[in-house]
Order: structure tokens, then sequence, then C-alpha cells
């Protein structure tokens, strides 16, 4: 990754997070907010496995790139991490309707 454009690398990972957000809002407009879990699990299930697809290690069992992905339990370990960071800086995480929110 001699030529590696983080600029580049950010606006498509903005592009792509949007683009994601936009399927789930036209795929609630034609199905109903009532399936907005279903969708949103649907949505999660298709990214999880472009994410596992997407970090197949090549064939060089030596591979530097590849180390970090180089067997399904390390895979798994690196999506959770990747994901829960995702989690606790989501602007949803919290909601005022948490069960462990105190009300006065």
């Amino acid at each position: 990754m001699d030529d590696y454009d983080e600029t580049k690398d950010d606006e498509v990972y903005d592009a792509t997070a949007a683009a994601v957000v936009e399927l789930g809002n036209t795929m609630m407009d034609k199905e109903g907010e009532d399936l907005s879990w279903t969708i949103a699990s649907g949505l999660l299930a298709g990214a999880v496995q472009y994410w596992l697809y997407s970090r197949q290690p090549c064939d060089d069992p030596d591979c530097e790139d590849c180390a970090p992905y180089s067997t399904a339990e390390l895979r798994q370990e690196e999506l959770l991490e990747e994901v829960l960071g995702y989690v606790l800086s989501s602007e949803y995480l919290h909601s005022p309707n948490d069960r462990d929110v105190g009300r006065a």
C-alpha cells in the first residue's frame, strides 16, 4: 500500500456509510417503519458478510498485511472490535428511554 491516500480512504468510507443509511431509509419507506428492525438486521448481515469477504487472507502464509485476519477466529475478533468501536462512538447508543436512565 505504498500509494495509500488517507483522504480518498475517508471519502470512500463516508460515502459508503451514507449509502447504507440511505438504503435503510429507502427500504423503510418501501416496506414500512414497522419493519425497521428487520431492515437494520438485513443491512448488518450484508455488511458482516462483505466485511468477512474483504478480509480473506492471501495465499502467502507469511503476509504481514494479512496476519490480523489469518484465521477465522482472528477475523471474528477484529470484526467484533471494529463493531464495538462503532457502537461506542454512535450518537444512538444512549437513549432517553433506556431503562437505566435516571428519572426525576
